[in-house]
């Protein structure tokens, strides 16, 4: 028998060796698989597609298993982008039985119902839901989510890191569009690559803040750069829907993560906004998802003892035991 290439050689571990089929994850994790549709949606349709959608998919061409029907050296978006549009809601999807929303996922793209097994499938961090009892409330928003995206390796290394400088808690703002890509290569130190959005007025490193304003500010959440000249901030706050939905209603979405940081020298600290060049030290903890310019609260300050409890309640052993 031919050697199957890499590719092909890929995308069997990934759906035999992570899962069986999707049905599961939207049967358990609608949400979840409903959040990851979007950031690849997000990625797919940036000016930067070239640059941030990483990884492209490797999915199986369902009437030729020899082949692939989108091959990372043989990209086209354009074929992708007509697959993910027909990726029916999944709203719909947790409704009646998965093998006849499959079918009618199948009847509008052949292509679809692969991608989206591929998107579920090709994530490398465990993302939950949390429910309203185990929110931080402070950062308004229902659609919040335990999300740890390191590696056991990274997690060996930064728990030892830990026991040795002790950590605390602080945001990551990025821009919806590049979490298609941390979810699945994890945070990286983007500074001065061709992955960098913004400035790196601080130096090389993962940048953070213990306040809120200012990591909302990376995350295309403010009208006025918060890195700029003036300190102020100007948010764009609206109304709270009445009634929360348990799905992702937009296509404007904003978010924001909640990260664990080694407080060891390494970390430089300018004022409120800190660089951390070791990307073992940084593990993402919590991620918050808003709609349409809504925002959290802008005066967040991570260091206060409050807020610290608050995390700890929320977070619990849940690290170390996911």
């Amino acid at each position: 028998l031919p050697t199957p290439n890499l590719e092909l050689c890929v995308f069997s571990f990934y759906t035999l060796g992570v899962m069986s089929g999707a049905a599961e994850e939207v049967a358990t994790g609608a949400e979840v698989v409903d959040l990851l549709v979007a950031m690849c949606r997000a990625a797919l349709e940036s000016p930067r597609k070239s640059i941030i959608f990483e990884p492209y998919p490797s999915v199986v061409d369902p009437n030729d298993p020899k082949t692939l029907a989108f091959n990372p050296k043989k990209k086209n978006y354009e074929r992708l982008q007509k697959a993910l549009d027909s990726v029916m809601s999944i709203r719909e999807m947790t409704q009646g039985s998965y093998l006849e929303i499959k079918k009618q996922m199948d009847k509008l793209d052949p292509l679809a119902h692969p991608l989206l097994q591929w998107i579920i499938s090709s994530n490398r961090s465990h993302i939950v839901k949390l429910p309203l009892s185990r929110q931080l409330k402070f950062m308004h928003t229902s659609h919040q989510f335990l999300l740890l995206s390191s590696p056991p390796a990274k997690e060996a290394r930064f728990r030892t890191a830990k026991k040795l400088y002790g950590s605390t808690f602080a945001f990551h703002g990025s821009h919806i569009e590049n979490w298609h890509s941390v979810l699945r290569n994890g945070l990286v130190n983007a500074s001065y690559t061709k992955l960098q959005l913004h400035g790196a007025a601080y130096g090389k490193g993962i940048y953070l803040s213990p306040i809120s304003s200012i990591s909302f500010g990376y995350s295309g959440t403010i009208q006025t750069c918060v890195l700029c000249s003036s300190k102020s901030v100007l948010f764009v706050l609206q109304q709270s829907r009445p009634i929360q939905s348990r799905f992702l209603q937009s296509r404007n979405l904003n978010c924001i993560a909640l990260c664990e940081v080694i407080t060891s020298k390494d970390l430089q600290k300018h004022g409120n906004i800190w660089v951390c060049p070791v990307s073992d030290h940084v593990c993402t903890r919590f991620f918050f998802v808003y709609e349409d310019g809504q925002v959290g609260d802008a005066n967040i300050n991570t260091q206060e003892p409050k807020i610290q409890k608050e995390i700890m309640r929320v977070i619990g052993t849940q690290i170390y035991s996911s």
